[in-house]
């Protein structure tokens, strides 16, 4: 049976970090589905079409290294499950695992039908520096019914929130970098140019 690890992130921007974790599940899975979505836990993102460019420019940059990543703006979805139905008619046949940072397990008991999107696919956590994973977590994850595992992968010290706050070049591809400048995304280096959306569940 096909492999298919589905990561989709708020790509806000993306980082250096997404990168290494893409390029990882690469070695490990048949596919890797990438995408940019809205956060509905998030009161203000950069447009989606911005966030879209700066991960096509990311996934680029890893292309020769990562041959069988797909980029998927098609499964952009504020809902998850939603996502994971799309990928089904791109994968018919495939295993789907969800590729989660430790740093959305306290919300994900609340996101949309969670039981049913649980079901539908197992889940890999990857670790966060400064981000830990607390038993509590497991107790949730265990009480929703997930097949779960926590990767060995532990990505770069680097976040969309610290160069959103910072600016710091380490942070993001060159590329990337000069599209924020172009944007002019991020002024003054914390002070949001972003769009509001609508809360609702993923």
């Amino acid at each position: 049976m096909i492999q298919v690890a589905l990561f989709g992130a708020s790509a806000d921007p993306p980082t250096v970090g997404h990168q290494a974790i893409v390029e990882w599940l690469a070695t490990r899975f048949d596919w890797v589905a990438v995408w940019a979505a809205d956060n509905p836990f998030k009161a203000q993102q950069t447009p989606l079409h911005q966030r879209q460019a700066m991960l096509a420019m990311s996934m680029a940059g890893i292309a020769d290294r990562a041959k069988n990543v797909r980029l998927c703006p098609h499964l952009s979805d504020v809902r998850t499950l939603n996502s994971v139905r799309k990928a089904k008619l791109d994968w018919p046949d495939a295993q789907f695992t969800l590729v989660v940072g430790s740093d959305v397990l306290d919300s994900l008991p609340h996101w949309y039908r969670v039981a049913d999107l649980l079901k539908a696919v197992n889940l890999l956590i990857v670790p966060r520096p400064g981000v830990p994973i607390q038993p509590q977590h497991f107790d949730a994850l265990n009480a929703l019914g997930a097949r779960f595992q926590v990767s060995t992968f532990v990505g770069p010290d680097v976040s969309s929130t610290e160069y959103r706050q910072t600016g710091d070049p380490q942070g993001v591809m060159p590329a990337i970098a000069q599209y924020i400048k172009d944007q002019n995304l991020y002024a003054g280096l914390g002070v949001r140019q972003a769009q509001p959306i609508n809360q609702r569940l993923p």
